[in-house]
């Protein structure tokens, strides 16, 4: 019966003797010095995981869990030069050039001309209306020591024709002008949403709608008002933002 060698990948010399090993990972023979460490990625550099393995056992360190090192900031200069968002981003543009006289009447020309909208009306300087995107169910609780989502008593809600919604209420809001309020449940759709009122007593106050409600009363069984505090974007300072 034919002899079934024990030696397996490794090689066996008897003048030059070299140790056999196990490879951590197939479980063949080897000499143990064809075994090499596995390294692999932990956080931003590259550990021995303390197994031997074989040549075609040994695997490339897995890219994925190598961390991500986010490098530092730039160092700020001196006297830099930022870009004023602001202007730059208004579309309301005025051209200034020398005086020009009407040669048959002598009456000088205006300086400036006014850029206008496709919808023919004078373009703003800044943005308004009501932002996109506010969710009247997505309020801060709470700001500081400011608790929000406080409920707003209502006695009575109520447009005159206009974009002027006026509350009364049966105790003190304790609100100050531009403070934010949602609203929800009016019968005027318009009426509903985020609003910054304008104090007018202790107990009543006014917010302005995007566009004209029909005069009467908004009051409904579902009506619902809260004290809210949202981020405003860039150029905002309340809510809906007044056009010119």
């Amino acid at each position: 019966m034919a002899y079934a060698s024990q030696a397996g990948f490794a090689r066996t010399n008897a003048t030059n003797p070299q140790a056999h090993a196990i490879c951590d990972r197939c479980g063949f023979r080897y000499n143990f010095v064809d075994l090499q460490w596995q390294f692999d990625w932990r956080g931003a550099s590259l550990q021995n995981i303390r197994i031997l393995v074989c040549r075609d056992c040994l695997d490339t360190p897995q890219e994925q869990l190598r961390a991500i090192v986010v490098p530092a900031d730039p160092t700020p200069i001196m006297n830099a030069r930022v870009e004023t968002f602001q202007e730059a981003s208004t579309d309301y543009i005025t051209l200034s050039a020398p005086t020009v006289y009407d040669p048959l009447t002598g009456i000088p020309i205006p300086q400036t001309i006014t850029i206008t909208t496709q919808d023919g009306s004078n373009a703003t300087d800044q943005p308004y209306g009501a932002p996109a995107g506010l969710e009247p169910g997505a309020v801060m609780p709470l700001l500081g020591t400011v608790k929000y989502g406080v409920a707003v008593p209502l006695l009575s809600v109520s447009s005159n024709g206009t974009k002027t919604i006026s509350v009364t209420c049966p105790s003190a809001h304790n609100l100050t002008t531009n403070s934010q309020i949602s609203v929800e449940g009016l019968s005027a759709t318009a009426a509903n949403g985020f609003f910054s009122v304008t104090v007018t007593t202790a107990t009543a106050f006014t917010y302005q709608t995007g566009i004209i409600v029909a005069a009467g009363s908004l009051l409904t069984s579902t009506a619902n008002m809260i004290t809210v505090q949202v981020g405003l974007p860039y150029g905002y300072t309340q809510i809906p933002q007044t056009g010119i």
